[in-house]
This record gives structure tokens, sequence and C-alpha cells, in this order.
């Protein structure tokens, strides 16, 4: 039979991992009853705290490490969307005297969670920031937890009972930009889907759908492209659904680079944006204003969650842990030259 976890009596008592931590190492601030529920499932789980993962608590570095999936594993795209969390997350470690540490890594990879194990016993973090896909992980999270080292994902949609959630709404500004294309009179808008595997992606494909409806406008199946999140992968969805009839006047990317593949690939075929077909994508990488014409997109506040997920951890690190939720920062819509009022 394995020996318990941590993350086991934390199910069992229907508390956060953090919480059986303070219990564990005798920490105040827990209250009786949920000390009383603790102390319970460690009885009757038998579970034995593993020394060297309170010897590694207790000796922490002031050092964040920012936990992201390398997308050079498959293609590379521009690097504006880890750039921005980058940003958020060295703001916030400069001002508390906190290094970080950029730590890419293949979530396609079986041996992630040990690598991710290896690399908190090399540097012994104050916490870990752990970015989409991989912070939709539960093997991810779980093997993390069992290390005691404080944990925040940064993932869209729903939180966690065990965990600090920062997210942003995916789903309501996509049915927003949505609506915003449809307003401009546009009735075949098509949609480029990123990699299934990102749950935001899912969010956003949803958002469309939803402000399809909302805006009176049927769904189709032949307007939406599988893409990658790579500018190449935009490219050949682009290639596509601009040689059917009739097609669509406006074509809304889950991302900014798939976005920029969809207006090089128009760009080939001669159509003029946007004239001709608007496009519009999501992130708001630097690359978004670096293209001509600059794309309209949404602004998805990666620099503020980081440094908001940063902060929580800083201030864990000085006894002060955040509790486990969801906090959401919205996203915004920003108008640039690449949409405009439907052909007629």
């Amino acid at each position: 039979m394995p020996r318990p976890t941590i993350d086991d009596v934390a199910s069992l008592a229907g508390v956060s991992i953090k919480t059986v931590s303070r219990v564990v190492n005798h920490e105040p601030n827990v209250r009786g009853l949920t000390r009383d529920k603790v102390e319970k499932a460690i009885a009757q789980l038998d579970y034995r705290p593993n020394p060297s993962a309170r010897n590694l608590a207790s000796h922490r570095a002031r050092l964040i490490v920012l936990v992201y999936d390398d997308p050079s594993a498959y293609e590379v795209p521009s690097s504006g969307y880890i750039i921005n969390m980058q940003e958020g997350a060295l703001k916030a470690c400069r001002t508390a005297g906190f290094e970080l540490l950029i730590h890419p890594c293949n979530y396609r990879n079986k041996n992630v969670g040990k690598e991710l194990t290896e690399l908190i016993g090399q540097v012994r973090p104050a916490g870990i920031i752990v970015a989409a896909p991989l912070s939709n992980m539960s093997s991810i999270v779980r093997t993390i937890g069992a290390t005691d080292t404080p944990c925040v994902r940064l993932s869209t949609g729903s939180g966690s009972a065990r965990e600090y959630t920062i997210g942003t709404n995916d789903r309501e500004i996509s049915a927003e930009m949505t609506r915003y294309l449809a307003s401009l009179g546009h009735q075949r808008i098509a949609f480029v889907m990123g990699n299934r595997q990102h749950k935001a992606v899912g969010n956003r494909y949803e958002g469309y759908k939803d402000g399809l409806e909302q805006s009176g406008l049927p769904y189709s199946e032949e307007l939406v492209a599988e893409g990658d999140n790579s500018i190449g992968s935009g490219e050949r969805c682009a290639d596509d659904l601009l040689r059917r009839s009739p097609r669509p006047t406006a074509i809304f990317a889950a991302n900014d680079d798939m976005a920029a593949g969809v207006l090089r690939t128009a760009n080939r075929l001669g159509i003029s944006v946007p004239e001709e077909l608007s496009i519009a994508g999501c992130d708001d990488i630097a690359l978004a204003q670096q293209v001509y014409p600059a794309l309209t997109t949404i602004r998805q506040p990666l620099s503020a969650m980081s440094e908001l997920a940063s902060l929580a951890l800083v201030n864990s690190a000085r006894g002060n842990p955040q509790k486990p939720g969801l906090d959401v920062v919205p996203g915004t819509i920003q108008i640039r030259g690449s949409t405009a009022p439907a052909p007629e």
C-alpha cells in the first residue's frame, strides 16, 4: 500500500495542503476546529511527514520560481506571452528583495513532475508560480504540493479549494470580441483555435460561440480551424479558411501569434486587411503592435497576474499565506487597425 501523502491528508480533511503543513509544523493561525480535522485525518491515515520536505520548508531561499511551458519544444512562436509574465513577477520580486528564477519545461514530457521535484530540491524556493497549461495538470500541482512548497496557479476558469489561483475572464471577453466583430456587420466570423491542452483555448472557443449566439449569428463548424498556438499554424488555418466559398470576412484567433499568421496568409493571397478581411487576436503581446496593420486584440493582464502571484508568495514567505481561492483579473479589448466594417 502506498505511503499516504500530504495531499491525501488535505483531501480527507477538506483543507488546503498549506493548512496541513501549518498543522504539522505547529504553526499558529489555524482555527481549532480546522486543526482538529487535520489531526484526525493524520491519525486515520497514519500519515508521517517527509523529514526532507520539512527541512526544505525551513530553509527556503529568497527566491520565486516561474514555471511555464516552453513552446520551443515544438515550434517557436514570438516570446511576448512569456515576456509579459516575467515582467510582472520580476517587478514584485525586485521590490521585495527576492530573486526570480525562470524555468521553462515541456508539459508533454512524462518526466516533468520529476524535473520540478529536483528543481525544488536544488534551489529551495520560497514559492512557485505555475503558468498554464502546467497549472491545469493536477499531477503537477500534487507534485509541487508534496514538497510543501507554496504554489500559485495562473489559470483561466475556476479556482481550487486547495491552492490560490489567479485567472482572467477568457470566456466573457472572447464573447465580447465576437460581438464587436458582429457589430461591424460581419456575419461570417471564423475562429482559429489553439492547442486544446490549454484550458484558456477552450474558454475562448466557448466565448466565441457565446458571442455568435448573443449576436444572432449561427455557429458553423466549417468556420473553425484548429492550430497549435504558433504563427505557422495560424498561416495554415487561414489558408484553409480563406479558400472556402463564401470566405469569412472576419477571423478571430485564440492568440496573437496565430492572428499574425492569419495576417501573413492574407497578405500572401492578396486579401486586403481590414478592407476585405478583419483580423482579431488575443493576449496583446508586443507582436500585436509590430505587425501592419496593428492587431485588434484582447489584452490579457499577464503582467498584473504574475505580479499578484509573486506578491502572494512573498507574503507567504513572511508568514502571511494567501487563502486558497480564485482572483480574477479581467482582460480588455484593444481596437486597432486590423478590424473595420464588413465589406459590402
